[in-house]
């Protein structure tokens, strides 16, 4: 007799009722030497996160001297009063840490991150960095060639060189954002160690600057342990420095960055506008997610799926600066690349998008599908412990509330179509955009001249 075979089949798992999340608000304090400090407990977290921020932006740095930001930010893991540089990252992995610095127009910034159990070990090693760096002269000399053989590379990038294009045209060529962020050939080979021990010694004090700290704090006496490491750095006391206002012309324009023979043209459309402290940003986030912020996007609905010009055009906003009264500016911004014989009739469907969006608005579907992907999925964004802190971070530096986050998540939630649409429309103005494009302005040059989208200069791509 056959026996047939059965199976049984468990009960399929029900997904549970949703639990209410918001984005965690830090506890703010201080230390006996003016550091601000932002701490957050983030259970289970068992890799800590550090971000320390210096009052060090890039207008500061000095003329000519573009670029000792960055080469002072790097040098902070180049060795100090107790270790080589050698030793020094040597002392980081046995902590098994990782730490980053870079540099950018609002100041400097430290990243730490390291297990809960070794967070004291490298905070001592991220205090002595700030309190006591070598700036060997060696080691900078090192950072220099380094950062002098990045120069080259980042020239040939179409996307690296599409935004420096950008920024020249943009803002007034006095300005620091009008440069490159890390220094040009000749500002870069003009720095020496004394220029960036000169440029630390300046702004580089604890009580300007600020430590946010998240993870799993459980068990940790926090107090003493940031009193023993960042409490032993000092400085001078000093008020924060004046931030410069942001101008930008954003005259409807056209540049080419000539490469012959490029076989596909980048292409960046900008302009300044609105930043978190104003009102408007929530229904302009809102708006530029449904205009290229995923593949459903409008942008690349006709760009790529309809047309096949392109792998994917993104729209986008970042905040460039701001300052302690609320003003400030962003990037609002399109970027993507087009293969060369479609750039002129990709730039036209462009701005037909553009055009209907203003004439007819978003729909409620694309509303909602942009609230689901910003909002629904937050809580996956911020799983990790240095992902909370990056944007507490950046809370700090863009003199924002602590509570900031999560007001904007409930903010996006209450949106509705017909405010996202014209913030969105006053985000990316027809008129009012300047366009860079690198490419082969022998093929390209005429057919975007066409379109009458504004003058259209070419320049060489260096």
């Amino acid at each position: 007799m056959t026996r047939q075979a059965t199976m049984e089949f468990h009960p399929r798992p029900q997904g549970g009722a949703p639990r209410p999340w918001a984005f965690p608000a830090p506890e703010r304090g201080g230390l006996g030497n003016g550091l601000t400090v932002l701490r957050c407990h983030r259970p289970g977290q068992q890799v800590v996160a550090v971000e320390v921020l210096l009052d060090a932006p890039l207008d500061a740095e000095p003329a000519g001297l573009d670029g000792v930001a960055t080469i002072m930010a790097r040098a902070f893991s180049e060795g100090t009063d107790k270790h080589s540089a050698e030793e020094f990252a040597a002392e980081l992995e046995r902590c098994g840490a990782t730490l980053d610095a870079h540099a950018d127009h609002p100041g400097v910034r430290l990243s730490l991150e390291v297990p809960a159990s070794r967070l004291a070990k490298a905070l001592g090693l991220v205090a002595d960095a700030l309190r006591a760096p070598a700036f060997a002269e060696s080691e900078v000399e090192r950072l220099v060639r380094n950062r002098l053989d990045e120069i080259p590379h980042e020239l040939a990038n179409p996307t690296r060189r599409a935004a420096k294009e950008l920024s020249k045209e943009l803002f007034p060529a006095d300005a620091r954002m009008s440069r490159p962020r890390q220094g040009t050939e000749e500002t870069v080979a003009a720095i020496d160690s004394a220029a960036v021990r000169a440029f630390y010694e300046r702004h580089v004090r604890p009580a300007t600057a600020t430590a946010v700290v998240v993870g799993d704090l459980t068990g940790l006496d926090l107090d003493t342990l940031l009193a023993d490491t960042l409490g032993a750095w000092t400085g001078s006391a000093a008020a924060p420095r004046p931030v410069p206002p942001v101008t930008a012309d954003d005259r409807g324009r056209v540049v080419i960055v000539h490469r012959q023979g490029a076989v596909q043209t980048q292409l960046l459309i900008g302009r300044v506008g609105a930043d978190r402290h104003d009102r408007v940003w929530p229904a302009q986030v809102l708006g530029t997610y449904c205009l290229g912020g995923t593949l459903t996007s409008r942008l690349d609905r006709v760009l790529r799926e309809e047309k096949g010009y392109t792998y994917g055009v993104r729209a986008f906003s970042q905040v460039l600066r701001s300052a302690p009264d609320g003003s400030g500016a962003a990037m609002l911004a399109i970027s993507g690349s087009v293969d060369t014989p479609n750039t002129g009739p990709a730039l036209a469907d462009l701005w037909t998008v553009l055009r209907t969006l203003a004439e007819g608005g978003l729909t409620d579907a694309e509303r909602d599908v942009a609230v689901q992907n910003l909002v629904g999925v937050a809580p996956l964004k911020y799983e990790t412990a240095a992902a909370v802190a990056s944007t507490l971070a950046d809370q700090v530096e863009q003199h924002l509330p602590d509570d900031y986050q999560a007001a904007l998540y409930r903010q996006l939630a209450a949106t509705g179509t017909v405010e996202a649409t014209a913030a969105v429309v006053n985000a990316f103005p027809v008129d009012r955009m300047v366009t860079v494009l690198v490419g082969d302005a022998s093929v390209i040059r005429e057919p975007v001249e066409a379109l009458g989208i504004g003058e259209v200069t070419v320049v060489a791509a260096e």
